[in-house]
């Protein structure tokens, strides 16, 4: 695999760490139930990695069938300019996109019971995969690259651990430092929840731009 594909990828998996949904439930979670924290929390990622991981399958063994099906009429060099003008696009609308949102887009779980958990976990894959540029245009890069599955396989693998890491972190951070932080921690859902659309703009338009150059070679 080419370095700057390692790199390109790295650098999506990283914006997907911006995610304001895994990062608002895990605030939730920390800042309502300490007693059974550990058990939901991880439950609660788990949920929502397992089903990215099996989103970023399906998709890419969809893409390939497709690709394999259709190989004289869709060739990567037609995937490449399908993904360079989903770049432009996304570069484009990243500038028109409204920054202010009053509207908290973060679920809550109404109970600490296990099936709540999952269910709301199913819901942040739900509201993410929507909007899950990175994820999208990772898996966009390794088709347009044409890798083989014992190869894109632990990269998605990877990618959705990098995905989770920051909510890893923050449980860390709360079970080391305890009430201590609570304060910094509201301010921080506090943030997520108002800014979730500025942060989506910045991500449209720096994913816009990884995928656009990118795919110069290819065209």
């Amino acid at each position: 695999m080419e370095t700057d594909l390692f790199i390109y990828l790295g650098g999506l998996a990283l914006l997907d760490t911006l995610s304001p949904t895994i990062i608002g439930v895990t605030l939730f979670l920390i800042l309502t139930d300490q007693k059974k924290l550990t058990s939901r929390f991880f439950l609660y990622v788990f949920t929502v990695a397992i089903l990215y991981f099996l989103l970023g399958i399906v998709t890419m063994s969809g893409i390939s069938y497709i690709n394999e099906a259709f190989s004289n009429l869709f060739q990567n060099k037609i995937f490449s300019w399908v993904i360079f003008i989903i770049g432009v696009i996304l570069f484009g609308a990243s500038f028109i996109l409204p920054k202010n949102n009053k509207k908290s887009r973060i679920p809550k779980p109404k109970t600490q019971s296990v099936f709540s958990i999952i269910v709301i976990g199913i819901t942040t894959f739900l509201i993410e995969a929507g909007t899950a540029l990175p994820y999208f245009a990772a898996i966009g890069l390794l088709t347009t690259n044409d890798l083989p599955i014992y190869q894109w396989l632990p990269i998605i693998a990877a990618y959705n651990v990098i995905m989770i890491l920051p909510a890893i972190l923050i449980f860390l951070g709360s079970k080391i430092f305890g009430v201590r932080i609570n304060s910094t921690l509201v301010n921080l859902r506090n943030k997520i929840s108002s800014g979730s659309n500025s942060a989506l703009s910045w991500v449209m338009s720096i994913v816009g731009l990884i995928l656009v150059f990118n795919t110069l070679d290819f065209l």
